[in-house]
């Protein structure tokens, strides 16, 4: 698919997420629905969200084989996200010091933070089964997927 192409395909997939949200009231079904959406759409290896409990990031909703379920701050690429507030693409979660191997079949990654109020309340993380597969387009639409899901999460 060409760079125009790909384009196209956030811009509906942000409306469709939009639509998504205004869909119902109970954030649980909304988040399915929307990491669903992601998942399948750009066909992914893992798509879910993680949410921020004290000084762990807990499972949420997600699609994609069994996951770990609880994440130390600062620790994998879930975790230095969080502590960073900062996206983070890894090309190679074997060369990323500190990866947490909840799938031996995920080679590239990439991790958004959620903010509310300029707080980290959630992380959307993104894996793919080929490596260095998840590109910086990817990754601002990413962001504006989480920018949609902080209005979901409380």
């Amino acid at each position: 698919m060409n760079n125009l192409g790909i384009q196209t395909s956030y811009d509906l997939a942000i409306q469709e997420i939009e639509l998504l949200i205004k869909s119902d009231s109970n954030s649980l079904a909304v988040l399915g629905n929307v990491i669903s959406n992601i998942h399948f759409k750009f066909k992914f290896f893992w798509t879910g969200i993680y949410i921020v409990e004290g000084d762990e990031l807990v499972l949420h909703v997600f699609q994609g084989p069994v996951a770990c379920t609880r994440i130390a701050y600062g620790k994998g690429v879930c975790g230095t996200a969080w502590r960073d507030q900062r996206t983070v693409i890894v090309p190679d979660v074997h060369q990323f010091e500190g990866h947490i191997a909840c799938s031996s079949e995920s080679k590239s990654e990439v991790v958004i933070p959620v903010f509310k109020d300029g707080k980290v309340i959630a992380v959307l993380d993104v894996d793919s089964d080929k490596p260095d597969a998840i590109s910086n387009d990817d990754a601002v639409f990413l962001e504006e997927v989480a920018k949609l899901i902080s209005k979901v999460l409380s």
